[in-house]
């Protein structure tokens, strides 16, 4: 296993669920953490809680191509490179196609497909001229199945899991690249479901009964970024035990 004491590892959506889990554990782990979401203050706690000589970060919203550039600039800037991006801020207002709830439509593709994209464009030459580098992206359960509400929300986890496979195929030998496909934890995905129908038919199936805690999937995270380079795990699918039936 590869140690993760002093890498520089940048995440996205770093204030609250994943994001914010996966810094803690990296830190545990003698790592360096570049943060990136759009809430200063929660970005401010969580450097505080890690220490300023293993975090730092800049408001990022994942929608903007500078913001990003600007980030991994910050963290090359202040720790001298990034080893390692992880493509974790997303969003996932759920509704069915019928609703015509286009501003949501365009909302999941500016964060969960351009925002990975633009994650992937601000570290990848950096990392190909290292020739040493490791891209992991937030898919979901959705980008392996379409269920009724998710179809743009799906549309959208289906191109990461493309756009992993394609930066896997392209950069092979130099950049380690994983797509880890979450099922049902407890984070604050759900409240940007606005739809109210759609958010009764979730409670109905009993989701939030069987959600489990967003460390799992940090854990799953750390195992990925733990791997020597001569390896990478290529795709992770976790979900509550529960979720199977």
């Amino acid at each position: 296993m590869n140690d993760l004491n002093n890498r520089v590892v940048m995440i996205t959506g770093a204030s609250s669920g994943f994001g914010k889990e996966i810094a803690k554990m990296c830190v545990a782990k003698g790592a360096k953490v570049v943060l990136g979401a759009r809430r200063e203050t929660n970005l401010e706690e969580l450097c505080k809680e890690l220490g300023n000589d293993h975090a730092t970060y800049r408001v990022t919203d994942v929608t903007s191509k500078d913001d990003l550039h600007s980030l991994a600039q910050h963290g090359i800037d202040t720790f001298g490179q990034i080893d390692s991006l992880i493509n974790n801020a997303g969003v996932m207002p759920l509704s069915l196609l019928e609703k015509g709830r286009t501003d949501e439509w365009d909302q999941m593709i500016d964060v969960n497909i351009k925002g990975v994209l633009y994650g992937i464009d601000s570290v990848y030459s950096h990392m190909l001229e290292r020739e040493s580098g490791q891209i992991i992206n937030i898919s979901s359960v959705a980008g392996k199945r379409v269920m009724p509400g998710s179809s743009v929300y799906s549309a959208t986890k289906f191109a990461v899991r493309a756009i992993s496979e394609g930066l896997r195929l392209e950069s092979a030998g130099k950049i380690q690249v994983t797509c880890i496909y979450p099922g049902a934890f407890t984070t604050e995905l759900a409240f940007s479901i606005k739809d109210e129908s759609m958010m009764e038919a979730l409670i109905a199936r009993g989701l939030g009964n069987i959600a489990q805690p967003a460390e799992r999937v940090a854990e799953a995270t750390i195992y990925a970024l733990e791997q020597d380079p001569g390896v990478s795990v290529n795709e992770i699918v976790i979900r509550p035990t529960a979720q199977e039936a």
